[in-house]
């Protein structure tokens, strides 16, 4: 049955009304000139947990961010209800550029990249000496990974009085990393003390796989009522059991700076990691690169590092650290 005559002008047609209005689409979002700076403390299932002046604000991620990741350590702009009472929402409506980005892969074959932590200039890499054994692996990769990413590396080295330190600092001596020991998982006031210096002014990340005594070194760092749950290792199978489920920023007492604490991993994927930029922690290796063929992996029979070492201007260890390194990234953490 036909509805109009033979000769229909445009204006005998009926148009429904959109739903949404008939305001024509555009690219243009909405500038929100009076959104708010905040600070992300922590994301979970989707819910944005952000400190906004003195308040922490629960929010949600705006429709024009599409695609784009927020993440604990991001410097956001909140509109919405921001007076931090239950079952308030706000929005998050944008993500202030990154001065660094600490990222990770599932593993060495997984091609998607997860930024873990935004904005730190830290990585504290916690691994304890003994309960479980310590994995020179997986330090070797949170290194290549905190070089890659700009972080400064901190070695804290957990319960020493189960196994001597000295073996594993012999190995990384030469890569000029500040480090700290601890005797005992229930840290005293001392050793805290000396891990506090360490941190002041500065926003550090931490790092390590489960049962390290991670979370329980957060705990003796910040406010008793910022304390999270921890857990034991496994007799059994000499691993701990997942006790942080999702990162946190925490801050420390008196304003002297944040820690972040991660889920304790057990790989530490390196897909996305290019190997050229690793070499820029290497200030006294890294002009000898100059004469190295182009793509030069810096372990092969034609490397211009030999002749740089060879002539005295690093040290033969050094060397080999930035090759160990490197290489990680072709081994397993077992391996």
């Amino acid at each position: 049955m036909r509805r109009y005559g033979k000769h229909t002008d445009e204006d005998d047609v009926r148009v429904r009304p959109s739903r949404r209005g008939s305001r024509p689409r555009t690219h243009r979002r909405p500038a929100h000139e009076d959104a708010e700076e905040g600070f992300v403390l922590t994301v979970d299932r989707g819910r944005i947990t952000c400190l906004v002046g003195e308040r922490t604000v629960t929010a949600m991620k705006a429709r024009e961010l599409g695609r784009k990741s927020v993440v604990v350590g991001d410097r956001v702009a909140v509109v919405g209800d921001l007076s931090g009472l239950k079952d308030t929402l706000a929005r998050v409506v944008r993500v202030a550029e990154r001065t660094s980005a600490l990222r990770r892969t599932a593993d060495d074959d997984d091609p998607f990249e997860r930024v873990v932590v935004a904005n730190a200039d830290q990585l504290a890499i916690v691994t304890a000496l003994a309960d479980p054994e310590p994995r020179p692996r997986l330090i070797d990769r949170c290194l290549v990974a905190a070089f890659d990413a700009g972080l400064d590396p901190l070695l804290i080295l957990t319960k020493s009085d189960l196994a001597p330190p000295g073996p594993l600092l012999e190995t990384y001596a030469p890569l000029g990393i500040r480090h700290v020991v601890t005797s005992h998982e229930e840290f005293d006031e001392e050793s805290v003390a000396r891990v506090r210096d360490l941190l002041a002014g500065r926003t550090t990340a931490f790092v390590g796989h489960s049962g390290v005594g991670k979370t329980t070194l957060v705990n003796a760092l910040v406010p008793p009522e910022r304390q999270r749950a921890t857990g034991a290792v496994n007799a059994v199978t000499g691993r701990g059991r997942h006790t942080t489920v999702s990162a946190l920023a925490l801050p420390l007492p008196g304003g002297a700076g944040w820690v972040i604490d991660t889920p304790g991993v057990r790989s530490f994927g390196l897909h996305h990691i290019d190997p050229s930029r690793v070499i820029h922690a290497f200030p006294d290796l890294e002009p000898g690169t100059a004469g190295c063929p182009r793509a030069c992996s810096h372990d092969e029979p034609d490397c211009a590092l030999d002749g740089w070492v060879e002539a005295g201007h690093a040290e033969p260890a050094r060397l080999y650290s930035l090759r160990r390194l490197l290489a990680t990234r072709e081994r397993r953490e077992g391996d």
